[in-house]
């Protein structure tokens, strides 16, 4: 007679710690695979275990990606971002093709940190956009996942650049770097900023400051400077001196520094001692008169010329007696700057010889 043998509790409670062992072990085996070589561990079971294209289901004991990715319970997108990655390491030699491998085969894998070069764990990373992205990101040193995930999620980006001064410095300096080579960004940006009253401020005030800088520069650089009048002198000695100490201020100003209150002292010191420049020297001054005359001459000429009824159907239509008026006394200044010149052409009568 045959006698059942009943497993004592002891031996129960021995075979299930055996078995959790075993589990313990065999995770500490995958972990450990895992942590020498990342997502190549997985990349393999993708490789031996997919049928690559071309491939029908009779000539390979492999499946198709959607029955893998059925099987793994994940998306098949997921399944061929694996794929694809592996396929272009294989391309580079990192890893045997996918027709060398067969269900269940080892190969010996490439360390963990090359992984991340040819694996993206978003499938927009595919896409022409996702591949520039990725791109640039590999050239400022980051990974591509990270720019691919801020990129998906503009909204989250609008939020940090309105929330993080950092953020937002980021944001400034890299739209910046985009303008050379982006057109159509460079146009939309200009007519955001005339659009808005505060920004066009802005915008103008700056680039006041910024000739009132140049305007000082030149003196230093060149050693000349221009008079109220637009002539171009030698700076002297003492005005080059006082320029470059100025400048010297403004260039050490730090980024984040307003350099406004700064341009306009420097400006304004220097406009100075240009006008005390001239004002000490007598050929200098009559010369900047001259000069200056000359320009007001050349202006009111020119608006004069434009002061025409060639656009006039009727001339009634846009009689005032004012104008008139305004004319007439134009006339008169006219006459008055014209007797002063002819007067001053004409020698006194004491310089004509009495025979004449």
């Amino acid at each position: 007679m045959t006698v059942a043998i009943v497993p004592s509790q002891e031996d129960t409670a021995s075979q299930e710690t055996a078995d959790a062992a075993a589990l313990v072990a065999e995770d500490a085996r995958d972990f450990g695979a895992y942590a020498r070589t990342g997502g190549w561990a997985f990349g393999l079971k993708v490789a031996r275990s997919v049928r690559p294209g071309g491939q029908s289901a009779g000539e390979t004991p492999k499946i198709s990606a959607k029955e893998f990715a059925e099987l793994a319970g994940c998306s098949a997108d997921r399944v061929m971002r694996y794929y694809k990655a592996w396929d272009k390491a294989a391309d580079d030699g990192m890893v045997p093709h996918f027709e060398a491998l067969s269900p269940g085969m080892d190969v010996e894998l490439p360390d963990a940190d090359i992984w991340l070069s040819y694996y993206s764990a978003r499938s927009s990373a595919l896409s022409q956009r996702g591949e520039a992205i990725s791109e640039a990101a590999e050239a400022e040193g980051i990974r591509p996942t990270k720019a691919l995930e801020v990129a998906e999620n503009p909204t989250a980006l609008r939020a940090a650049i309105l929330a993080d001064p950092g953020t937002a410095e980021a944001a400034r300096k890299a739209l910046m770097d985009r303008l050379d080579e982006d057109p159509a960004l460079r146009t939309e940006l200009v007519r955001d900023i005339v659009r808005t009253d505060d920004l066009k401020k802005a915008v103008a005030a700056e680039a006041k400051a910024g000739d009132r800088v140049e305007y000082v520069r030149q003196i230093v650089e060149k050693g000349q400077v221009k008079t109220p009048a637009g002539q171009m002198i030698d700076a002297s000695a003492e005005l080059r001196e006082e320029a470059e100490r100025h400048l010297s201020l403004i260039d050490e100003l730090d980024d984040g520094e307003e350099s406004g209150e700064w341009a306009r002292e420097a400006y304004d010191t220097v406009r100075d001692l240009v006008a005390q420049t001239v004002q000490s020297d007598p050929e200098l001054r009559v010369q900047e008169r001259r000069a200056k005359f000359y320009s007001s001459l050349q202006k009111a000429t020119k608006v004069f010329e434009e002061l025409t009824f060639d656009d006039v159907d009727d001339i009634d239509d846009i009689y005032e007696d004012d104008m008139v008026k305004r004319l007439e006394d134009l006339q008169q200044a006219i006459g008055a700057c014209i007797t002063a010149l002819q007067t001053a052409t004409v020698r006194p009568e004491s310089d004509h010889d009495p025979r004449s």
